[in-house]
């Protein structure tokens, strides 16, 4: 299956595109590897990184794992406008479940390139962590993408 490109990358030649194809592929393949635990690893943020720091607008991706943390599937389940994004807990949910997921990782991007969460980002990652409570699939972090810059909510305390 051929790699999906971050919106930059479409500019670029095509040596540099597939250069790119090449180290998304390499960084997801990373993640997928037995063992690997998914908490704070830098090939997770270095995946997030390509996937979401240059989008113009925002986008909420959840990275669904197994019980040893290991990558099941990613999906992006909202996309918003350049300041806002609505998040829909049913469907998170509702996704967790379709992929008989143990433990969900949540990121988003902030096209401004600051990285700090909001107050909004806040109050939704609390609703999502008490829907995913309800089906046992435990929430391990929530990361803002901002430019190169990633705020980790695990980090904070905030989880």
């Amino acid at each position: 299956m051929e790699q999906q490109l971050p919106q930059f990358a479409r500019e670029l030649s095509p040596t540099e595109q597939q250069t790119i194809r090449t180290a998304l592929t390499l960084l997801e393949c990373q993640l997928r590897e037995p063992g690997a635990a998914f908490t704070s690893s830098s090939s997770v943020r270095d995946w997030l990184r390509l996937q979401l720091a240059t989008l113009d607008r925002e986008a909420f991706t959840v990275l669904w794992l197994d019980n040893q943390h290991r990558l099941i599937a990613s999906d992006t389940l909202f996309l918003g406008t350049i300041n806002s994004i609505t998040v829909h807990p049913r469907e998170v949910v509702k996704a967790g479940l379709h992929h008989n997921a143990a433990a969900a990782l949540l990121a988003h991007n902030h096209p401004s390139g600051e990285a700090e969460p909001s107050l909004a980002d806040q109050r939704i990652t609390e609703r999502l962590k008490q829907a995913l409570d309800l089906v046992d699939i435990r929430l391990l972090d929530h990361l803002v993408v901002g430019g190169m810059d990633i705020v980790s909510f695990a980090e904070r305390g905030w989880l």
